[in-house]
């Protein structure tokens, strides 16, 4: 199987040189994932939507791919403040906790735009049918 791209259609995708998601085989590859609303282009202020908005996009980009998101088996967690952590996780449970995926959480100092309060990366494998 082709190494296949898939994009938001943001126009920092073709800028920065970057795809939303990179399908591999029985892989996908899903870049970090900001809480962007890419309908309106807007950043809602609070983390708990910022979180919703990160998976949205997760999902879309999955399911362009192939991929479900009870496939994924890796997430990767960032947020900006400590504080965040359980309206975070809160959200990480509602989405994720039938899924269980092998996860890893990190507190940092910034991300790329300072509205920006987490970012979300996951790894899936295609089950085998």
């Amino acid at each position: 199987m082709p190494r296949r791209l898939i994009s938001t259609g943001s126009p920092l995708e073709k800028a920065v040189g970057y795809s939303r998601a990179v399908i591999d085989g029985d892989f996908a590859f899903v870049a970090g994932t900001t809480g962007y609303d890419y309908a309106t282009m807007t950043m809602p202020p609070d983390v708990t939507s910022q979180s919703r908005n990160c998976f949205k996009t997760i999902e879309a980009a999955l399911k362009e791919g192939g991929f479900a998101m009870a496939d994924i088996v890796r997430a990767t967690y960032y947020v900006t403040d400590a504080s965040y952590v359980d309206d975070h996780f809160a959200v990480c449970g509602e989405v994720l906790g039938d899924i269980r995926p092998a996860a890893t959480l990190l507190v940092v100092t910034a991300l790329a735009k300072p509205e920006m309060k987490v970012e979300i990366e996951v790894t899936a494998k295609r089950r085998t049918p």
